[in-house]
């Protein structure tokens, strides 16, 4: 029986052009000027600090700049990164410049599961800040309510099992009572492994991997 969700964000609950032809070119254009206004907070600092570590040796603020641009050109999973965009984005959601996509699909199943409920949650590579603002910036209002919690690479790479177990850890539950939906193969298999059911939701350009149950829509999918 499954008593949680846990969901990609990127080409599953949202389209993945949202995050590459909106969110990524907005951040890109503004990274420069967001450090050189906002380096001396402290959070913004400890980013800075992380991304000098990331490559290797200390960065002047320029530097880091640049290699934060090079980084989302090459859409690195770098958490970091993660976290001076979700800053970014954050102002972006607040000015009305976009909104956070959501599939209708996956609003209406997920206000069924919560009803039902069922908790909730979020693993994404995108920070936590991140996620919080694409769901509470939504065309269909705002949807953050319907998630327990949230986790990003903090707690490790989504590609790695031993993230899936982490996260299985701060749940409170069975590997094998959650569900984990995701439109990537080496995500679904890391989950796996670590014990959990598993989903392939098939959006547009996903290459279906066949020993993982699949859908194309969220009302598909099967929890009981």
């Amino acid at each position: 029986m499954i008593h949680a969700i846990l969901t990609d964000i990127e080409g599953t609950t949202s389209s993945l052009s949202f995050v590459k032809e909106v969110l990524f070119p907005y951040s890109r254009a503004r990274m420069a000027d967001f450090i050189h206004a906002h380096a001396t907070e402290p959070t913004v600092r400890t980013q800075l600090d992380e991304v000098g570590r990331a490559a290797g040796r200390p960065l002047t603020d320029d530097e880091a700049a640049a290699q934060l641009i090079t980084w989302i050109d090459e859409d690195r999973k770098i958490t970091p990164l993660k976290a001076l965009q979700g800053m970014i984005w954050e102002a972006g959601y607040r000015h009305g410049d976009f909104l956070g996509h959501v599939y209708d699909d996956a609003v209406r199943q997920m206000r069924v599961w919560k009803d039902r409920g069922l908790e909730l949650y979020v693993f994404s590579s995108g920070s936590v800040l991140a996620q919080k603002l694409l769901f509470r910036h939504t065309a269909f209002g705002d949807l953050l309510p319907l998630f327990t919690g949230h986790f990003d690479t903090a707690i490790g790479n989504k590609r790695e099992t031993a993230a899936y177990t982490a996260i299985a850890r701060q749940i409170g539950l069975p590997s094998t009572e959650i569900l984990f939906l995701s439109d990537v193969r080496e995500e679904l298999d890391a989950a796996r492994d670590a014990g959990m059911q598993t989903t392939q939701v098939l959006r547009e350009g996903v290459i279906p991997a066949t020993d993982h149950p699949q859908v194309r829509s969220f009302s598909e999918i099967v929890t009981h």
